[in-house]
């Protein structure tokens, strides 16, 4: 009888030992947020899923989830271009105000944030986001096609017109 119990103890110790052993700051403490989009919890604001969506080589729409993490002020989204030599441009757009512990979709109501580059669907660009705060937020933003899954019809970069500078240079 004593020596089932010790069998018994034996196996238990052995299994809290194993079981127990993940130790800390391991990949199951960490955030994860398995998606498309690329997420930075750098500064003020969150940028959560932030993605191009694209339905033709060379332009798209930037699309993501601002979490302003300031419980007193308003924060707003205010630019968005290329980073690391990356040649991306944005047309013009209204700054986009996230309100105080807010949360904004960029996707609805769009927004409509075109970007112009040199970059296509399966690509990853680099960014750089600014805020009215003077935060800027540096990321590889994967650019995904417009005719697929969650993202689809969402690339407005066809029903923005453009300004009179990129006329006149396209007529040159």
């Amino acid at each position: 009888m004593q020596l089932r119990h010790l069998a018994t103890g034996a196996a238990v110790l052995a299994l809290t030992a194993s079981l127990s052993s993940c130790g800390f700051d391991y990949a199951t403490e960490r955030d994860y947020t398995p998606g498309s989009g690329a997420n930075n919890r750098e500064g003020t604001v969150d940028v959560l899923s932030a993605v191009v969506v694209s339905a033709e080589e060379g332009s798209g729409t930037f699309i993501a989830s601002l979490s302003n993490n300031d419980a007193s002020d308003e924060q707003s989204f205010t630019g968005v271009s290329g980073g690391q030599d990356a040649t991306v441009t944005a047309a013009d757009f209204d700054p986009v105000a996230i309100a105080p512990g807010g949360l904004v979709n960029l996707a609805d109501p769009a927004a409509d944030v075109v970007l112009q580059g040199d970059f296509t669907a399966g690509d990853f660009v680099p960014l750089v986001i600014d805020f009215g705060n003077g935060d800027r937020v540096s990321m590889d933003v994967p650019v995904v096609p417009d005719d697929f899954g969650y993202w689809a019809g969402m690339d407005a970069s066809g029903s923005v017109a453009t300004t009179d500078t990129d006329t006149e240079a396209d007529a040159s």
